[in-house]
């Protein structure tokens, strides 16, 4: 009983990766791979058959059933292959079946693996019509009895026809394995449960690409790709991922290359866009199709990036592209040397096969010749070396090969995990072990999924829940030279294995080569991202990267360019000019350096010179009689509460502390009581001498010098406890007043409790208005003794001052607050010094003939007192 690994050689029209055309089956032949042709007409079938080794059953020893193999291929086609256009013949195909078979005997060779066990293989050829799907039923309805049918199956390139196979192959339970069908569907265990890859599947390849872009910033690109199931579905799938990563495609453009017009589109979709990235995904056949048809050097230059299908092949350079593919970049299957593989290739004799027409088909499109006599071509003599000639089939470093062996070795290691056997168990399953005479296909499935091991120098082979193995890329940048000769430079890589963050690398000390020659990466974005100081918001009429920018508010910052919102800073901190961070407020306060401090500090200094002054001038004319008139003492207590008034005034200007905000309303409150109770003395005074000149009045007896300085006392102390009582209770305090201004701090003094600030100043007023009221009561009296009209004059401007205050006070807004209360001191301070005193000084300096009790017995006596 033989046990058969088998593979499907499957022909593809030259349409690359991913399409589905049926093809003719062929008979069984013993060898393992897909492919040999890339183009045969559907008219005739192709026929192989094989000279197969006579299957020896080998037992005991912990050996199984095998097929010994030394095959001798004979090639057999139909009439139509002697007409056959030998360009359509594909030479990777040949490379690909040659790798297969070289796996198997390097298997087989291996004492360490499979215990012994020979596979046995079939190769099977379709091309066309419904070939593919009779070679898969022929592949597991052969063999006679059930243990002699296939156990798994190796193919298909396309994608589309893969997922015909599995269709018949999976509810058998039958592994199919392909190293080249890479489309994402496939990954579908629903549809396809059987189905495995050692070809990363175009999921992974989209995902490096959307890195791609996001690494360099890339967000609005274009897409070309091809209509085909391969380039079509890859190119729904990036659209789908970019958009996660918020790259967007301006414009999807569907090469077909049977449209008259397809130059034209492309030429003009590419002149009218604004994105400088150009996604060209399509298959190898397709892209030929394209540099034919579409003259490069009309096309603007772009930044191409290339698909995994074509970005890898050397021979496109050959076909003008030079504007495409300078700089293109592109993510390719890793490059392996499969240690002698290229001696086994190349060991490749006509004489080998004599009867092969396939072989002779091959060997004439290698060296050019005929095996007939023609005036065209020479004459094949059998002899030529194929180490002579550049071929696809002579090319082992080509990516894809390694897929061929990694996927004859992942059965091969499946098998062997399947056929271990300790005590009785599996001990990889846990199950009992396996009748090496009856495998059936299903255990070779369960083995399959379970499948890790490394080869070639440190490559990991294993497939995950939905059948895809690791997906490993090399990123890579076409470089052209001064002479037109071209490289292809790996220049990074991607590891789907790694961990997220570290999948994608750049290859240290690489140049990379960028279109146009520009030393830095293009720019490709439809909107530039928002700066810090901005936020990033969608317009709904465009594409989510074409979005608008608005300023950040008043208050607000954003510290990242493309930031999606706004952030207030705290409350003592208040944005830059470029609103890209916070940074403390700047603090505010009536200072005595700036030019309103200094300004009022001058009033200040000056209001208490001139208090000075005419205290000095008073002092020397203390005997004269204006001085003496109305208790001189009340008007040199009055002169030192008005200098204190103005001294009063500094206490408002500097930064606020605890002891300058109690001291500030304090001995504004007292100064001006004491200044107000002297002028309410005078004016009392006043009233009294004049009652005292009457006869049998003794008014002044009540009103003397003692009463005076007493109610001078008396209303000054009370003021002192209402202060005392506000400074107890709740006093003043310096504050950071943050709600007056957005952009700045007032420090300040907090009232503490408005109802000792407004007892403090309602006293003030009463005695303003107490005295007021006398004054203009005594406004007409003799004005030798009269001082009452100047007295009432000061009132006046007192009260109007501070009646004019309480709405400037409230109204104003931080230091000015501070500075509408000082320039009320000072003015209701100047009112009072002003008005009382400097008329006597004007006498007592400019008219002295006036100061004299002469002079006032006379006016006294013209008023007819």
């Amino acid at each position: 009983m033989a046990l058969l690994l088998t593979a499907l050689n499957l022909i593809t029209w030259p349409v690359g990766q991913g399409v589905s055309l049926p093809v003719e089956s062929a008979s069984p032949v013993t060898i393992l791979k897909v492919n040999s042709l890339e183009s045969l007409q559907p008219t005739d079938q192709l026929t192989l058959s094989g000279h197969r080794g006579t299957p020896s059953l080998v037992e005991g020893g912990g050996t199984f059933l095998g097929v010994e193999e030394k095959t001798s291929l004979q090639w057999h086609i139909s009439r139509w292959l002697a007409a056959r256009d030998s360009s359509n013949l594909n030479p990777r195909e040949l490379l690909f079946s040659r790798a297969a078979i070289f796996t198997v005997e390097e298997i087989n060779k291996n004492p360490n693996l499979l215990n012994g066990v020979t596979l046995g293989y079939r190769i099977y050829n379709g091309c066309w019509g419904d070939s593919p799907m009779r070679a898969s039923i022929e592949a597991v309805t052969s063999g006679g009895s059930c243990s002699k049918r296939v156990k798994a199956l190796i193919g298909h390139s396309s994608s589309g026809v893969s997922k015909d196979i599995n269709l018949i192959v999976g509810p058998l339970d039958i592994p199919l394995i392909s190293h080249l069908s890479t489309c994402a569907c496939l990954s579908d265990r629903r549809l396809y449960p059987t189905f495995f890859r050692t070809v990363p599947s175009d999921k992974f390849q989209i995902s490096a690409l959307v890195q791609l872009m996001k690494h360099f910033g890339w967000q609005w690109v274009g897409i070309i790709h091809s209509v085909e199931v391969y380039a079509s579905d890859g190119a729904a799938e990036f659209i789908k991922q970019g958009k996660a990563e918020d790259i967007c495609v301006e414009y999807v453009i569907s090469f077909d290359m049977y449209d008259t017009k397809i130059e034209h589109k492309v030429t003009e979709k590419l002149k009218a866009s604004t994105s400088s990235v150009v996604l060209l995904y399509m298959s190898l056949f397709y892209m030929r199709e394209l540099f034919k048809l579409i003259d490069g050097n009309k096309l603007p230059r772009k930044q191409w990036i290339g698909s995994e299908a074509w970005i890898s092949k050397l021979d496109l350079a050959s076909l003008g592209s030079k504007n495409i593919l300078h700089g293109a970049m592109g993510f390719a299957l890793p490059q392996s040397i499969i240690p002698g593989l290229l001696e086994f290739i190349l060991s490749l004799k006509l004489s080998d096969e004599p009867e092969s027409v396939m072989i002779k088909a091959f060997w004439g499109d290698f060296f050019d010749c005929s095996f007939s006599p023609s005036n065209t071509t020479k004459l094949c003599t059998g002899d030529e070396d194929l180490r002579t000639i550049s071929s696809a089939y002579t090319n082992t470093a080509l990516r894809s090969v390694r897929n061929v062996y990694t996927a004859v070795y992942s059965i091969a290691h499946a098998l062997h995990a399947l056929m271990q056997c300790e005590n009785g168990l599996n001990p990889t399953t846990g199950k009992h072990c396996v009748n090496k005479t009856d495998i059936q296909p299903k255990q070779i499935l369960e083995h399959m999924k379970l499948v890790d091991f490394t080869i070639l120098n440190g490559y990991k082979v294993s497939f995950d829940e939905n059948g895809d193995s690791v997906a490993q890329y090399d990123l890579l940048n076409w470089q052209y030279k001064e002479n037109n000769s071209v490289n292809v430079i790996t220049i990074g890589h991607y590891d789907n294995s790694l961990p997220e963050g570290q999948r994608f690398r750049f290859t240290p000390n690489t140049t990379i080569v960028w279109a146009l020659n520009s030393t830095e990466p293009p720019k490709s974005v439809c909107r530039d991202a928002c700066p810090a100081g901005s936020r990033k918001a969608t317009n709904k009429r465009a594409p989510v990267c074409c979005f608008d920018c608005f300023e950040c508010p008043e208050g607000g910052i954003s510290n990242e360019t493309d930031s999606s919102d706004c952030f207030l800073c705290a409350v003592e901190f208040w944005p830059n000019e470029k609103k890209d961070k916070c940074i403390p407020k700047p603090t505010e306060f009536l200072s005595f350096t700036e030019i309103m401090g200094n300004v009022l500090t001058a009033f200040c200094c000056f209001g208490v010179f001139l208090s000075i002054l005419i205290f000095i001038i008073f002092l020397v004319h203390r005997e004269t009689p204006i001085v003496r008139a109305n208790n001189s003492e009340l008007s040199f207590l009055l002169l030192l509460s008005l200098k204190l008034c103005f001294l009063c005034s500094l206490t408002f200007i500097g930064r606020p502390s605890d002891w300058s905000c109690m001291l500030r309303h304090t001995a504004f409150g007292i100064t001006f009581v004491l200044c107000i109770s002297c002028i309410l003395g005078k004016t009392i005074v006043v009233l009294m001498a004049f009652k005292a000149t009457q006869p049998s009045s003794n008014a002044m007896k009540w009103f003397g010098p003692t009463q005076q300085r007493f109610s001078v006392l008396a209303f000054t102390l009370i003021q002192v406890l209402i202060c005392i009582l506000w400074l107890t209770i709740n006093p003043p305090f310096p504050n950071r007043n943050v709600q007056s201004f957005k952009d700045k701090i007032v420090l300040e003094c907090a009232l503490g409790s408005p109802i000792g600030f407004w007892a403090v100043l309602g006293y003030i007023g009463l005695l303003a208005m107490l005295c007021f009221i006398l004054a203009f009561l005594a406004r007409k009296l003799p004005d030798s003794f009269n001082e009452a009209k100047f007295i009432t004059f000061s009132m006046v401007i007192f009260c109007a001052v501070w009646i004019a205050f309480i709405p400037a006070y409230v109204s104003s807004p931080g230091k000015a607050t501070v500075a509408v209360e000082i320039f009320a001191i000072l003015a209701s301070t100047f009112g009072l010094l002003l008005c009382i005193f400097v008329p006597k000084c004007y006498i007592i300096i400019f008219k002295p003939e006036k100061n004299s009790k002469k002079h006032m017995k006379s006016k006294m006596q013209s008023k007819g007192i």
